[in-house]
């Protein structure tokens, strides 16, 4: 059985990604695939990835939970909006603190890659914007 994750990165619950997800979360009801969602905006957790990879800041429960949520879902959706050509920060802080060494991905000593943890998992991005689309062209990232 498909299970899918959503994901929602937008700090607002009265924003239009709040809305998309319900609708996503709604179709995806019609498959009979098992439907379990992420809220970053209810989660509690310092974003701050302190000491990077050197010394590890003990993940909270709710991060523990959502990690647990990642790797049992077959395919992540995450909803949220571009901002300055980015994602809201405490999307940034939840995937700094979360896709950690061992958890998502492995490094494998004299090689540039590392292993991936999370293979096998389909992913959709529904990214909302209100840049005008003639912005895109004339501004590159």
């Amino acid at each position: 059985m498909k299970q899918i994750l959503i994901i929602n990165g937008h700090p607002d619950k009265k924003s239009f990604n709040y809305a998309l997800a319900e609708a996503y979360k709604n179709g995806a009801a019609k498959s009979k695939a098992k439907i379990s969602q992420i809220d970053i905006a209810d989660l509690n957790f310092n974003p701050n990835l302190k000491f990077g990879y050197r010394q590890r800041t003990p993940l909270e429960p709710d991060l523990i939970e959502a990690i647990e949520k990642i790797k049992k879902a077959t395919h992540l959706v995450w909803v949220f909006p571009m901002w300055w050509y980015s994602y809201p920060a405490l999307m940034k802080g939840f995937i700094d603190r979360s896709f950690l060494p061992g958890i998502t991905f492995e490094p494998v000593k004299g090689k540039a890659l590392p292993k991936k943890l999370l293979k096998g998992k389909t992913a959709r991005l529904i990214i909302t914007a209100d840049t005008p689309k003639w912005y895109n062209y004339l501004v590159k990232p």
